[in-house]
């Protein structure tokens, strides 16, 4: 064999080391890119997990906290829209106050009979009348509503403002007029230890 055969042999096994060593760093590129791939999504899976697994857990906190306050609306809220109650338990805390008579206690107009106005809520249909007729829907409270009294004192029949603020305690720590919404103060010229006074007050009720 020449020595020119010999350098062209070496010459074609040169090239086909450089050919294998092409064609193999392709594949193993390939199979790199694919397991990167695999591995990427495998993160992905792991974090959408983990983030319902946090979700979950949230939620799960969530009913137990809203359970919990399910149950002391259940407890603490009354069951029923009885207005003349509500005028007695307020007269009561009038009384207790040293207020012997209040000049007024008014409700939203009733409903009865026709289509709700600004609450939005029927009053009608074929079971006869609705419950909640006067009612607003407490937002954030599912099933629990509230009902706008207005109190009022007329500067005809003033009180003392100490008599005064201890019925407006009264009213705040009562379970059914917990919510002092509105506060109106009429001094008395003359006297201004002397007030009249207008109250609007929600009634939280469950029916």
């Amino acid at each position: 064999m020449t020595s020119k055969r010999v350098y062209f042999a070496m010459l074609g096994l040169i090239g086909l080391l450089l050919i294998g060593l092409i064609g193999g760093t392709y594949g193993i590129n390939s199979l790199l890119q694919s397991r990167s791939s695999k591995l990427v999504n495998l993160k992905l899976q792991s974090q959408v997990l983990t983030a319902q697994q946090a979700g979950l857990t949230k939620a799960k906190k969530q009913v137990a906290q809203y359970t919990d306050l399910e149950n002391i609306a259940q407890v603490i809220v009354p069951q029923d829209k009885d207005q003349a109650e509500a005028v007695r338990e307020i007269a009561k805390l009038a009384s207790d106050s040293g207020i012997s008579q209040l000049s007024s206690i008014t409700f939203p107009q009733s409903t009865l009979g026709g289509v709700a106005g600004a609450t939005g809520i029927s009053s009608g249909g074929s079971g006869g009348p609705s419950k909640l007729t006067q009612l607003t829907p407490v937002k954030g409270v599912n099933g629990v509503y509230e009902l706008q009294i207005t109190i009022q004192q007329s500067n005809n029949t003033p009180v003392t403002y100490d008599q005064f603020t201890t019925f407006l305690s009264k009213l705040e720590q009562n379970r059914r007029t917990a919510q002092v919404s509105s506060i109106t103060l009429q001094p008395d010229v003359k006297n201004p230890g002397i007030v009249a006074f207008t109250l609007v007050i929600n009634e939280f009720i469950r029916p």
